[in-house]
């Protein structure tokens, strides 16, 4: 059965969509933290940011939006980690925990391709719709399988980098050579993985469904 051609979205409307998610969930925390460490110390810094991450739960509730999961799941970790960072008074320990937990991240993203059920697919799907049509075809299932693999990779990169500048550079140091070389390597990725898959949607256009049940 034919169906109608389907296009990703332009991808300045991907950019709209990511840059403020960006800005709250990335920069925002890393200036308030950055600001708060270099006027107050370590301590503020560390409440500052976890204060930064539930105001903007509480926004979202006193304005009766949608509360995304991923923000429920930053703010039990961070939660975790500010304790644990105030308990030992280490900001080795308060920032490697994140990496270690992207590296299991990794390693999920690894098993759900080892399951057929590349994650990456129904990450994409929370952002972007795709007709089921599209995302039956067999080479879309292989294009989500190998992106997933792409960024496993990614992810381990990024940490394994972390991990090196965390251990060998002064902190104020780390933050800024961390979130430069993560924002590169991921934006790289990001725009390559984007690229890749409107090239898939181009070759669905001009070829036969070859629909998988």
């Amino acid at each position: 059965m034919n169906h109608a051609p389907f296009a990703l979205p332009r991808l300045t409307a991907l950019i709209r969509q990511a840059v403020p998610r960006l800005l709250e969930g990335v920069v925002a925390p890393l200036v308030v933290f950055y600001a708060a460490l270099a006027v107050l110390g370590l301590r503020v810094a560390l409440v500052a940011v976890v204060s930064w991450v539930y105001l903007g739960v509480l926004w979202r509730l006193v304005r009766r939006r949608p509360v995304p999961g991923t923000m429920i799941l930053a703010a039990i970790a961070i939660t975790v980690r500010t304790v644990i960072g105030l308990w030992t008074g280490s900001p080795v320990l308060y920032f490697i925990q994140p990496e270690l937990g992207t590296i299991c991240i990794s390693a999920v993203l690894l098993a759900s391709v080892r399951m057929r059920r590349p994650l990456v697919q129904r990450l994409t799907l929370d952002y972007v719709h795709l007709p089921s049509f599209v995302l039956r075809h067999e080479r879309v299932r292989t294009f989500f399988a190998r992106i997933t693999l792409l960024w496993a990779f990614v992810l381990l990169v990024n940490s394994a980098m972390s991990i090196w500048l965390l251990l060998n550079q002064p902190i104020a140091d780390y933050l800024i050579m961390r979130t430069a070389a993560v924002a590169v390597v991921t934006g790289l990725a990001f725009l390559g993985s984007v690229w890749a898959f409107r090239r898939v949607l181009r070759r669905l256009h001009t070829e036969a469904p070859a629909i998988t049940a």
